[in-house]
């Protein structure tokens, strides 16, 4: 069941900022030669609901060693392997959890993993460093990884241990903020509606209907006291390509991909997008955080046009999640009360 309401209120904010509709074409053919799709003001065009979803993992798995890209054939066996999979999981027989056992989650009809490695068949999103990998992490941050705390922390999120406080838990959970920037694809919900005008580039990312909005008009970043989930960006146009810059984020920014660590106010993230074809948005990022990483790391991940429509993630409807989460920690807690007497 979605929330109209909230809704309705996007699809205002849009018209408030005059957002043009995506353009029919994404690109004309003159002399054989590809021109990119372009508004009525003249910027490119990279309007439109895309989707990031795909199989190339974010880092490169260290058995790979040096290997930047697979063969055209272990591309395809894993493909094939990925659509078996997903077939033998629609085929499967409904199983009944037993008393007191792993509920699981959602089933396969809810999931979103991709289907298909990035074209250039890269065996990681991460480009830079050359293994494809995060660098390493300041001692500040090895410390704490290696901490009782963060040991506790993450035995909490992963639901090992009761929790003490909503607080403990992470900001997915509790429904605030869920991608971080940049963004990566996770197990479901992985599209992007970009909406734009001459002065504005709007981004809503469907998983928490977060709304990011990007001023192109020059302004300066907002005060640096103030601080937020997604920091505060800013755009400028580079020829074909739209690069965002942001900053300002607060101290609880993060990266899905890295759990377990909140990031640094230092945090900068610089992205690129470049549409590169009809159906074809290209995204480059680079991260700097002097504070979590002993150095800067960049990576490219190319997202794909879809129809839509894109609905809404209501995370706080009928969430019972946090609720019941809370309320199982009490209920552990007190049963091991009992049997300690």
């Amino acid at each position: 069941m979605h929330h109209r309401g909230l809704a309705v209120g996007v699809v205002v904010v849009f018209a408030a900022l005059g957002l043009a509709p995506a353009a029919a074409n994404a690109q004309s053919e003159e002399a054989g030669t590809a021109v990119p799709a372009r508004t009525a003001w003249g910027d490119p065009d990279l309007q439109g609901i895309w989707n990031n979803a795909t199989l190339t993992p974010f880092q490169r798995p260290e058995a790979l060693g040096d290997q930047e890209f697979l063969t055209e054939e272990a591309a395809a066996s894993l493909e094939q392997q990925t659509a078996e999979r997903n077939v033998a999981l629609w085929e499967a027989p409904a199983r009944r959890t037993e008393a007191g056992g792993n509920v699981g989650a959602y089933n396969n009809f809810w999931m979103e993993r991709g289907t298909t490695v990035v074209p250039t068949r890269r065996t990681s999103m991460i480009v830079d460093p050359p293994n494809g990998r995060l660098p390493e992490v300041t001692p500040e941050v090895a410390a704490w990884l290696a901490s009782p705390e963060a040991d506790h922390r993450w035995a909490v999120r992963r639901g090992n241990l009761p929790a003490d406080s909503y607080e403990q838990l992470d900001l997915g959970d509790r429904c605030i903020w869920y991608r971080g920037i940049p963004s990566f694809p996770t197990g479901y919900n992985n599209n992007y509606h970009i909406l734009q005008n001459a002065d504005f580039v709007v981004i809503l990312q469907e998983h928490i209907h977060d709304v990011r909005y990007v001023p192109l008009d020059g302004r300066p970043h907002i005060p640096e006291a103030i601080r937020q989930y997604a920091g505060d960006s800013r755009g400028r146009w580079e020829g074909e390509t739209l690069v965002v810059e942001t900053t300002h984020f607060n101290d609880q920014a993060f990266i899905r991909n890295f759990n377990n660590v909140e990031l640094s106010e230092e945090l900068h993230v610089v992205e690129r997008f470049t549409r590169a074809g009809p159906d074809t948005l290209d995204y480059e990022f680079t991260v700097t955080d002097p504070k979590t990483w002993t150095r800067p790391w960049s990576g490219s991940l190319p997202m794909s046009r879809i129809e839509g429509p894109m609905f809404e993630y209501a995370c706080h409807e009928g969430n019972y999640g946090l609720t019941n989460i809370l309320a199982g920690s009490r209920a552990e807690e007190a049963a091991a009360g009992k049997a300690s007497k």
